[in-house]
């Protein structure tokens, strides 16, 4: 499967070029958002980890 998962990588990276090269702001606006998601994520797995530590 692995030349598979190589044309899926490259259809994605087209993509993502076409979409910041059409409308930078508004792939500027889904990249902060996503980003915003994945920090959040992790806050709260840090958060749970600390709470199940402090008993």
């Amino acid at each position: 499967m692995p030349p598979v998962k190589k044309i899926v990588m490259w259809l994605v990276v087209i993509f993502l070029l076409y979409a910041i090269l059409t409308s930078p702001q508004e792939a500027a606006d889904i990249i902060g958002s996503a980003w915003d998601v994945i920090l959040n994520g992790v806050e709260n797995i840090g958060r749970f980890f600390d709470s199940l530590l402090r008993g």
